[in-house]
């Protein structure tokens, strides 16, 4: 059995296969996801898991580089924004390395999901609660 706090055995997959600028989208339960990208759908109900416990998840094994997110979360759902924010400074501070933070319109972000490695969808109800993580490399 693992040690680390990611048990989900798709989540720890999909981290054992990335590389250096590979992207993982991180969605809410609404987002449209397109073909190509495995779905790796953890959704149970609105609200669980939340979009911060998958990230807080992942952030235990995953090396990131950058993270995009929709601008619109910016004034729409900013508690959930901050929240976000907080996570990946701490996750640049505990990684050593910076992870840059970029913005594009939700409807470039959808649009650009068809680049990820992957998409996993939680069961956050939040608008606008999607992110990007690009994954970056610990040497």
């Amino acid at each position: 059995m693992k040690k680390t706090s990611l048990l989900n055995r798709h989540l720890s997959a999909l981290v054992a296969s990335v590389g250096h600028t590979d992207q993982i989208v991180l969605a809410d339960a609404g987002l449209p996801i397109p073909a190509g990208p495995e779905c790796i759908d953890l959704a149970v109900s609105p609200g669980l898991p939340s979009l911060e416990a998958v990230l807080a998840a992942l952030l235990t094994e995953l090396q990131l580089e950058s993270v995009v997110l929709a601008q619109e979360i910016i004034t729409v759902s900013p508690e959930l924004h901050q929240a976000l924010l907080a996570q990946i400074a701490a996750a640049a501070s505990a990684q050593g390395k910076e992870i840059t933070v970029s913005y594009l319109s939700h409807q470039q972000f959808k649009l650009e999901n068809a680049e990820a490695k992957a998409v996993v969808r939680t069961g956050e109800c939040t608008p606008y609660a999607n992110l990007t993580l690009r994954c970056g490399v610990p040497f």
